[in-house]
């Protein structure tokens, strides 16, 4: 007691001291404020030193954990800076870490320069000169508002006409939509029994995509105003299958068709018939193949030589890849190879080209050179994975925002990726830029629109979209490769290619959405440092890319007040410095963070689109496994580009998982076939019908996993008997076991979540 009372005692004493020595001190540095100058070196020099081991430690924690600790680590700093030392102290309050530091070097870009293959586009040929129906050239003339052919309709429309079949090659936006529906209305309409509705299809013609579907029916639709009694239609997916039931009843002479699509009417729809089929039409033949169509081809190909066996066969591309060769095989009869590249062909009248002897479609180095638009101006810029997401902004915003009619369509390697680049976009670039209560830019905001295009959407969203966007005057595309194929997206001035195509055929169409038909535009591709060596390939197709600069794009944010440090607040309009940039993209990027990191939702949103990006990557093809390797890229470095503090700890662990299910679900897709029932996730059955066969098992087949189990189950492994095996696996939670065919059944009661 007598200790404890003595600390007691001793307590008041030190307390009593240490105001003293605190007063003491605060004198001292008060006099020696007043004697030394007014940038006081002295006190800023104990400052630093006091708070120098807790900015170390707080940078450390801030390394490790990173994710909830920024916020707080770093408001202090930003309410401790004094307004007489604005032009010093506050440059630590800018929340994000080392976007400029620890970066790769950028390697610099040695193009050789190529010659590349240039079109002629337009000729000086009128369409009255084809002999063509007088209503069909007016209906051009006015509706379509053309009056001179193209290149490759000069060519073509000719070849068509005589009955030939051909295999059709010509640049992206070089009209080879009309150089075959002008052959196929003018020979329907001329056709000497009238054509009724009930007639069926005269003609089909094959798409890969719903919204080259709906382009390709607008244009059918406009070329037969004249001839009321030829009706089109479209059959597409994500559209009611019993109203395109309904219509095919009643009759559809032009057929314009996704396969998948088609197939599922072939084999459900009893009133559908090829019996009086005339044209077999293939437009974008190579993406119809590379969407792995090539199994409904071959059905429709068999459906359509069941009824038909005279007809004319046409494939249209503007790259000719080794598949189209072998469908031009397969389809075609002695075909007509129609190439605008070969400048011989502009030489020949059209009979001569008719009756000249049959050219074999190209191979080898010749497929590989692909013609570009001569209007068209083509960019890269090498950018570090860290400062991709503030590039793409900031260029968005440099020809969105503060240049007019500007419309914009950037390509993504996913749907999750997207989406999430839609949402960030949506709430961080509009609400900085087109806010109300800033009142600076009015028109600005409404330049700067964003759309969203992709396959995992509605058909009636992604059709409002796609007509929102074509009748645009400006706006931001952002889709996957869904719309770089066919797709006329009226006056679109530049392509932006986020994620590296996996082929130059898929650059060449993707650059295709612009500079059509004769007009002027634009691409650029943002490669990462690693990535620099595609620039040769593509050099190696005779494309040329001149390059653009990373702070050519950056020094855009010196004109958008929104994204100004605090440390230039205060100060009026002035040259803008390389830091003043860097400190705006510094705080463009603490936005993107802070709307990231406002929820944990929005957290796993922004991991799920990394690991998306990470799966596509790892998809390139084996030519291009030494530029794209998942390998070389810096998973810290690439979060940093979807908003993300840290690099994801359980990323590899998800897609491991991911995998795993997948090859379960294969392996048991292959041991479900050998037991004669393959397994059909499109349907489940209904619990009143499955209970009874799970009773009967569990009485009649004995012990789940015994011999008796397992002899009951070897008549469906031999094939002996048809009916299906005991149990679908939807309802019977199966593992296979180290045995080939022993199974063990951990429960024999329907599981809720598979139902």
């Amino acid at each position: 007691m007598a200790a404890a009372d003595s600390s007691l005692s001793d307590n008041p004493r030190t307390f009593s001291r240490r105001p003293s020595a605190q007063a003491s001190r605060q004198a001292k540095a008060t006099k020696r404020k007043h004697q030394a100058s007014s940038e006081a070196p002295p006190a800023k020099r104990r400052n630093e030193t006091s708070f120098l081991p807790a900015k170390k430690t707080s940078v450390k924690e801030t390394q490790r954990t990173f994710k909830g600790n920024t916020q707080k680590t770093f408001s202090p700093k930003k309410h401790s800076v004094c307004p007489s030392d604005r032009n010093q102290e506050e440059r630590p309050c800018i929340k994000t870490s080392s976007l400029f530091k620890n970066n790769p070097d950028i390697p610099e870009l040695h193009r050789p320069v190529v010659k590349q293959v240039q079109e002629k586009v337009f000729t000086s040929a009128a369409f009255h000169e084809l002999g063509l129906h007088p209503h069909l050239i007016s209906t051009i003339n006015t509706v379509l508002k053309m009056s001179s052919m193209t290149s490759v309709q000069k060519q073509s429309i000719p070849v068509l006409l005589e009955g030939r079949d051909a295999l059709v090659r010509s640049q992206t936006g070089s009209g080879k939509t009309l150089a075959y529906c002008i052959p196929v209305v003018q020979s329907l309409q001329a056709m000497k029994s009238k054509i009724q509705r009930s007639d069926g299809p005269y003609a089909l013609v094959l798409v890969p995509t719903r919204e080259l579907a709906l382009q390709s029916f607008d244009t059918v639709q406009k070329l037969l105003k004249p001839f009321t009694w030829i009706v089109p239609g479209v059959l597409m997916g994500g559209e009611k299958r019993k109203s395109e039931k309904a219509r095919l009843r009643k009759g559809i002479n032009i057929l314009i068709s996704t396969p998948g699509r088609l197939v599922d009417h072939i084999k459900s729809t009893k009133n559908i018939h090829f019996s009086r089929l005339r044209w077999l039409v293939f437009d974008e033949a190579d993406r119809i193949l590379d969407l792995g169509f090539e199994r409904d081809i071959t059905v429709i190909l068999n459906a359509v030589n069941a009824e038909c066996q005279k007809r004319q066969n046409v494939l249209l591309s503007a790259t000719l890849t080794e598949g189209v060769t072998r469908l031009a095989d397969i389809s075609l009869h002695d075909p007509v190879s129609i190439s605008v590249l070969d400048k011989s062909h502009d030489q020949l009248n059209p009979k001569d080209k008719a009756v000249r002897e049959v050219c074999p479609p190209r191979t080898g180095d010749e497929l590989d050179n692909f013609a570009i638009p001569e209007s068209l101006e083509q960019h890269v810029t090498v950018v570090p994975s860290k400062l991709r997401l503030v590039c793409l902004a900031a260029f968005i915003l440099q020809k969105c925002k503060f240049e007019k009619d500007q419309k914009m369509v950037v390509f993504f390697s996913s749907c999750e990726l997207v989406e999430f680049h839609y949402s960030l976009f949506l709430q961080t670039l509009l609400s900085s830029s087109g806010a109300p209560a800033s009142g600076q830019l009015p028109s600005a905001s409404t330049r700067l629109k964003f759309l969203r295009l992709h396959g995992n959407m509605e058909q009636e969203e992604r059709t409002a979209v796609f007509q929102e966007f074509s009748h645009s005057r400006r706006g931001v595309l952002l889709c996957t490769d869904v719309a770089a194929r066919g797709l006329d997206l009226p006056q679109v001035t530049w392509i932006v290619q986020y994620n590296a195509p996996s082929s130059p055929a898929e650059y060449i169409h993707r650059i295709g959405r612009t500079a059509r038909i004769g007009c002027h535009g634009s691409s650029l591709l943002i490669l990462a440092p690693s990535e620099a060596e595609y620039v040769n390939s593509l050099a190696s197709h005779k494309i040329n890319v001149s390059e653009m600069k990373m702070e050519d794009i950056l020094c855009v944010l010196a004109r958008d007040d929104c994204f100004k440090g605090k440390r230039w607040g205060a100060q009026k309009s002035h040259a803008v410095g390389p830091q003043e940039i860097r400190e705006r993209a510094t705080v463009l990027q603490t936005v993107f963070e802070d709307y990231v990191h406002s929820s944990e939702r929005r957290v796993s949103w922004a991991k799920k689109a990394l690991q998306s990006f990470i799966q596509a990557y790892a998809t390139y093809p084996r030519e291009l496994k030494h530029i794209f390797h998942v390998r070389s890229l810096h998973l810290g470095h690439v979060a940093k580009s979807f908003g993300l503090r840290d690099a994801p700890r359980n990323l590899s662990a998800l897609t491991r998982k991911k995998r795993k299910a997948h090859l379960k679900r294969d392996s048991y897709h292959q041991q479900s076939a050998v037991f004669g029932h393959p397994r059909d996730l499109s349907s489940n059955f209904p619990v009143q019908l499955q209970v009874p066969v799970l009773q009967q098992i569990k009485e009649g087949c004995g012990r789940p996993g015994g011999k008796k189990f397992r002899q009951s189950l070897r008549p469906w492994k031999d094939g002996g008997i048809r009916s299906p095996p005991p149990a679908p696996r939807s309802l019977l939670n199966i593992r296979s076991c180290r045995v080939h065919h022993s199974y063990s059944c951990e429960s024999l009661t329907p599981s809720p979540q598979k139902l």
